[in-house]
């Protein structure tokens, strides 16, 4: 912006500013701020801060559920839920609950439960991203199922309504444990 010669003419001076430069060299740029944080440059080869960070190497993001899930699983259907509670009644019932019992005392190590184990499907701990271990297996499959029943059908109503409104699909026997139901159709966390 060029000034006319005329002081007269030239624009007000506000108090504490210096005046505006006259043909001479231009201010020097600002400094650099001080004291903020400094991020470094993403490594050579890397996508850009935010984009793909933070999902490790076969992991997904579902952003239905909000979970990083391992690649070729997916959040267990609501129906597939479902048939597995009305497939482990009508199991307990064929083995005389015995039966029913040991089997599920021997895959409770592998993440499942009799049921989940026909049905294709495992329980998975998010926080840890694996599945669940037979001490979780123990505590939702005990801990968790008196819980779903303290209040018989009250509780269990709820458990139901909260797996079929939550982004999670999480019963309160989940809640308790801290897994969701994972369907693994191709066996991907069977090892």
């Amino acid at each position: 912006m060029t000034y006319p010669e005329d002081p007269s003419q030239q624009p007000p001076q506000q108090p504490g500013f210096p005046p505006p430069p006259q043909g001479g060299p231009a201010y020097p740029p600002p400094p650099p701020p001080q004291g903020g944080p400094a991020y470094p440059p993403p490594p050579a080869g890397a996508p850009p801060y935010g984009y793909g960070q933070g999902v490790p190497p076969g992991m997904y993001f579902d952003p239905e559920s909000g979970l990083t899930l391992p690649a070729g699983t997916q959040l267990a259907p609501v129906g597939r839920r479902i048939g597995a509670w009305f497939l482990s009644i009508l199991l307990a019932i064929v083995t005389l609950g015995i039966g029913w019992i040991i089997w599920g005392l021997i895959v409770w190590g592998r993440g499942q439960t009799p049921a989940l184990q026909v049905l294709g499907m495992r329980v998975w701990r998010p926080t840890t991203q694996s599945k669940a271990s037979w001490g979780y297996m123990a505590l939702r499959e005990i801990v968790g199922r008196i819980v779903d029943g303290i209040l018989s059908i009250i509780t269990q109503l709820i458990s139901f309504i909260l797996m079929l409104t939550g982004k999670e699909r999480k019963t309160l026997h989940d809640m308790v444990a801290g897994t969701v139901v994972l369907y693994d159709p191709n066996k991907v966390l069977a090892g």
